[in-house]
């Protein structure tokens, strides 16, 4: 068997010795695909417009699927993303006990229902007695996993991301009929760039 010059040589189509390499656990290796430079792009697309919010953008996605446009073609994509966390109040180990308590219930109340189903006797009081062990547990757990912070966390917080921008691009080929569409629509883009 050949084998490449040096212990550092990668192994190429047509090198000598390429086509008896030996079968490995899985079978005969094969040579990997593509050019070697990652993913293969999609088809070029075209920017039709640009809006301030996302439900503008989902509107002209909208109106071009109501005029039978082929919307698997499109996307909207958001640029200049922004994390917002949003502060909800003080968090207190009293409100962590009470949060644990009612996401305890809901578990619990759950759970009674799947054991109440298969009850001959009270099924109500199997439901009850799940959903009162669960809001115990539920606080006991949320209490002392805020206790266990050390005061390093006493607010409780929504995160979201926000785009300063939404463009809806669709394939370059469709651009044109895209376009169309869209001069027929109220509302009016603010650019359409290339990409």
């Amino acid at each position: 068997m050949t084998r490449p010059s040096s212990p550092t040589a990668a192994w190429r189509p047509g090198m000598p010795g390429s086509d008896n390499l030996p079968s490995g656990p899985s079978g005969r290796p094969s040579p990997p695909s593509g050019d070697g430079h990652g993913p293969q792009a999609g088809p070029p697309t075209v920017t039709i417009g640009s809006y301030p919010d996302y439900p503008s953008a989902q509107r002209v996605v909208d109106y071009l699927a109501d005029n039978r446009f082929p919307v698997e073609r499109t996307s909207i994509v958001g640029t200049n993303l922004t994390l917002v966390e949003t502060v909800m109040g003080r968090l207190t180990t009293g409100r962590a006990a009470l949060v644990g308590a009612g996401t305890g219930a809901w578990f619990g109340l759950f759970i009674g229902l799947l054991f109440g189903i298969f009850t001959a006797g009270n099924w109500v009081a199997v439901i009850l007695v799940g959903l009162v062990i669960g809001a115990i547990w539920g606080a006991v757990f949320g209490a002392v996993a805020h206790a266990m912070t050390g005061g390093q966390r006493d607010f409780t917080s929504a995160s979201s991301l926000r785009a300063s921008q939404y463009a809806v691009t669709v394939d370059a080929e469709l651009a044109d009929q895209a376009r169309q569409l869209l001069g027929r629509m109220h509302l009016t883009p603010t650019g359409t760039t290339a990409r």
